[in-house]
């Protein structure tokens, strides 16, 4: 969810697999390249709020898509770990569920876009909506985008979603208190990914 400081986790996680001298990658949805930066622009403009949700569940695809064929696939081939933060699982949730598209409707889109590659592991950072929110509130230095400047029903839903996708997915989603000190979320979330690559 929006606030959960995966952004800042995920940058720890990366620093400490590269002084394992592993070979890692860490990038971002929508985003992590030219075409998809260009696309992420138009999807979190603050003043696109007529955009339409298969519209917007269409432009998350397309981002994605052209992301995995210029970046992800390339460092899977060359064996590298691929850090990512968000994939196919926040359009589930946020254009699936809580949009109201459909969960499966939105999976079969995001499919035709990336094939196989799906996730080996997904960590989800589980805190309260509203405690979510009101950290962006207080962080002067991030930007705030068209989705943060939903409702909290919305939020709530979203959650509800991750919550759904956890019940599907149980051996590839993971959850984690984000309530906890950035401290202690970033050592229980490197307790996760150490377990997994052992």
């Amino acid at each position: 969810p929006e606030g959960a400081g995966k952004t800042t986790v995920i940058s720890k996680i990366y620093d400490r697999l590269k002084a394992e001298d592993r070979q890692v990658v860490l990038t971002r949805e929508p985003g992590g390249i030219r075409i998809a930066e260009q696309i992420r622009t138009v999807i979190l403009d603050t003043d696109n709020i007529e955009m339409d949700a298969k519209t917007e569940a269409l432009l998350y695809a397309a981002a994605r898509r052209q992301h995995l064929v210029e970046r992800v696939i390339p460092a899977l081939n060359n064996g590298a770990i691929v850090l990512c933060d968000r994939f196919i699982d926040s359009s589930l949730a946020y254009q699936g569920y809580a949009r109201g598209l459909g969960i499966d409707e939105v999976l079969q889109i995001n499919q035709f876009a990336i094939g196989n590659t799906m996730p080996d592991l997904t960590v989800f950072f589980d805190i309260n909506p509203a405690e979510g929110l009101s950290r962006i509130a207080r962080n002067n230095e991030r930007e705030m985008n068209r989705l943060d400047k939903e409702n909290i029903s919305f939020h709530e839903k979203v959650y509800e979603g991750y919550n759904e996708l956890i019940q599907r997915y149980p051996n590839r989603i993971i959850k984690t208190d984000a309530r906890l000190s950035e401290k202690d979320v970033i050592e229980n979330v490197w307790k996760i990914v150490r377990s997994w690559l052992m």
